[in-house]
C-alpha cells in the first residue's frame, strides 16, 4: 500500500483537527489521520522514533539539564525522524506516533513510559518553536487563558520581579503573563519559579510550555486508555496476521528482547542463585535474597518482583519451586507451601490461570512501586534510607568517590542513573547504554565477567 495523501493535505487535515498537524510542523496528535501506509513504513517509522524516545529516557535517567536535553531532543530528531522527501517528514512524525501509541497502551506500563517519554519530546519540541508557532498551538489547543491585563499586571511587577531573581533570572519582567489556576501548572509551583495569589499561578511567556504540555499529557493520556480499549475489543483479533506481529515486536524493544524474553535466556541451576547474587544481581535482588535467607519468607510484592526477576535470568519452573520451597518451607511447613504459595509460581509461569507468561518488572515498575512496612521489595535508591543504602554498596564493595556520586545521583532523585553507577563501579566498565531493566543488569554483568574469564585463560595459554 502506499501513501495516498501529501504533506499539504494531511497538515491541511491537522490544522483542522484531524491529524493534529499542529504549528511550524509540531503535530498535536488529537485525531489519527486517514493515511494508507506501507507495513514496511509503519514497522519502520515506528522504529526510527523508538530510538528517540528510547534516547530521551537514557537522557532523563543520566540526570542530563535542562538545556542539555534541549540539545538531545534536537539531534535525536535530526537523526531518526528526517525523510528523504522533505515535504513527508510530517507525515513520519504522525504515522509513527499513532503507530507506537497502538504499540504501548497494551498495558499500564506500558502506557506510563510511553506517555512520559511522549510528553518530555513534546516539551523540548515545543521550547524549540518560534513564539509564534507557540501562541498558535496554545490556540490549538485551545486553552481558556488571556494575557494579564496592564493594570493587573502593574499590581503585582514587584512580586513577579521577586521570583525571577530568585530563580537567577533578570529582573525585566515580561509584560505578557497569564493567570492560571495553580494546579495546572504543578512543575512550575514545585520548582517555585511562579507567583501564586489566592489559588492562581502567574505563568510568564516563556514558561508557557508548561501549560500547553499539561493539556498535551491530559490528552494523549486519555487516547491511550481508548485506544486500548479498540485494541482489546477488535484490532488485536482482527488483525492477528498483519499487525499485531508488528505490535508486539515493537513493544518488546521497550525492555530490550534480552529481559523481556525470559525464554531466551540461558538456564541457570538452583545451586548457581548464591554464587550469581554476588557477581551479578542488582542491588534490588541482592537485598530480596538477603532477605528471604534471613526470614523465609517474602510478602507478594517481594515474591512477585523477585520471582519473576530469578524466571527471567534463566530458573526454570521445577528448579524455581524447590528454590521457594526450600526457604518458605522453614517457616509455613511444606503443606502450606504446596497449598498456599506454589500456584502463584506455576502461575509466573503460565502454566495456571489465563495460562499468562509473565514477563520479569522493569526498572520503572520497581521505582514506581510503594512497599509497605515488612516489605523488602521495591528499588533501594529510592526506598532505602541514606545510612542503610551506603551500607549495601559497602557490602558490594563500592567505597570513596564512586559511592559518593551515586550517594548525589539518588539525592537528585536519578535512580536509574545511580543503578548505572554502581554497575560500573562494580565491574569496572561503562554501560554507556545504562541500565533501565533488572534483568539487563545482570545479563550485562555475566557478559562482561565472561568476557573476563575468557581473557583470562587467553593470557594462561600464552
Amino acid at each position: 500500500m502506499e501513501i495516498v495523501r501529501s504533506h499539504r493535505q494531511l497538515a491541511a487535515a491537522g490544522r483542522g483537527g484531524g491529524g493534529g498537524g499542529g504549528a511550524g510542523g509540531l503535530p498535536t496528535y488529537r485525531v489519527a489521520p486517514e493515511l494508507e501506509v506501507r507495513l514496511e513504513e509503519f514497522e519502520l517509522f515506528a522504529i526510527d522514533r523508538l530510538r528517540v524516545l528510547k534516547g530521551i529516557a537514557d537522557g532523563l535517567s543520566r540526570g542530563k539539564r535542562p538545556e542539555e536535553m534541549e540539545k538531545l531532543v534536537k539531534e535525536l530528531w535530526k537523526a531518526h525522524m528526517r525523510h528523504h522527501d522533505p515535504a513527508e517528514t510530517l507525515n513520519k512524525d504522525i504515522i509513527s506516533h499513532f503507530v507506537l501509541r497502538l504499540v504501548y497502551c497494551r498495558t499500564e506500563e506500558l502506557r506510563k513510559w510511553f506517555l512520559s517519554m511522549e510528553t518530555t519530546l513534546f516539551r523540548y519540541r515545543f521550547r524549540l518553536e518560534s513564539p509564534e508557532s507557540q501562541r498558535m498551538l496554545m490556540s490549538e489547543f485551545q486553552l481558556p487563558y488571556k494575557a494579564l491585563p496592564h493594570l493587573e499586571f502593574e499590581a503585582v511587577k514587584d512580586k513577579l520581579s521577586q521570583v525571577a531573581r530568585t530563580i537567577g533570572q533578570s529582573a525585566t519582567v515580561e509584560s505578557v503573563f497569564f493567570k492560571v489556576p495553580f494546579e495546572e501548572v504543578p512543575d512550575l509551583v514545585a520548582s517555585r519559579r511562579v507567583f501564586l495569589s489566592k489559588g492562581y499561578a502567574y505563568v510568564a511567556m516563556s514558561q508557557v510550555v508548561s501549560l500547553v504540555v499539561t493539556q498535551f499529557r491530559c490528552n494523549i493520556s486519555k487516547a491511550l486508555v481508548l485506544t486500548n480499549r479498540k485494541w482489546t475489543a477488535a484490532i488485536k483479533e482482527q488483525e492477528k496476521d498483519r499487525l499485531t506481529p508488528i505490535v508486539e515486536a515493537l513493544s518488546n524493544a521497550y525492555f530490550g528482547p534480552d529481559y523481556s524474553q525470559p525464554k531466551d535466556a540461558v538456564e541457570i541451576s538452583l545451586k548457581d542463585i548464591d554464587q550469581l547474587a554476588k557477581t551479578s544481581f542488582p542491588l534490588c535482588m541482592r537485598h530480596m535474597l538477603e532477605k528471604l535467607r534471613e526470614n523465609h519468607h517474602l510478602k507478594h510484592g517481594g515474591r512477585m518482583q523477585f520471582g519473576l526477576f530469578l524466571k527471567g535470568a534463566g530458573l526454570k519452573l521445577e528448579d524455581a519451586l524447590a528454590f521457594w520451597r526450600a526457604e518458605f518451607s522453614q517457616k509455613v511447613g511444606s503443606e502450606r507451601f504446596d497449598k498456599e504459595y506454589a500456584y502463584s509460581i506455576r502461575h509466573n509461569y503460565g502454566k495456571e490461570g489465563k495460562r499468562t507468561d509473565y514477563t520479569p518488572y522493569s526498572c520503572q515498575k520497581i521505582i514506581s512501586a510503594t512497599p509497605g512496612v515488612g516489605d523488602h521489595h521495591g528499588c533501594p535508591y529510592r526506598h532505602f534510607g541514606e545510612e542503610n543504602l551506603r551500607a549495601a554498596l559497602n557490602k558490594m564493595g563500592i567505597s570513596g568517590h564512586p559511592l559518593e556520586d551515586i550517594m548525589d545521583k539518588v539525592k537528585n532523585r536519578h535512580y536509574q542513573l545511580a543503578c548505572t553507577m554502581t554497575f560500573e563501579a562494580a565491574h569496572g566498565i561503562s554501560c554507556d547504554t545504562g541500565i533501565n531493566h533488572p534483568n539487563q543488569y545482570f545479563s550485562e554483568s555475566q557478559k562482561v565477567l565472561k568476557a573476563k574469564n575468557q581473557a583470562v585463560q587467553s593470557q594462561a595459554m600464552t
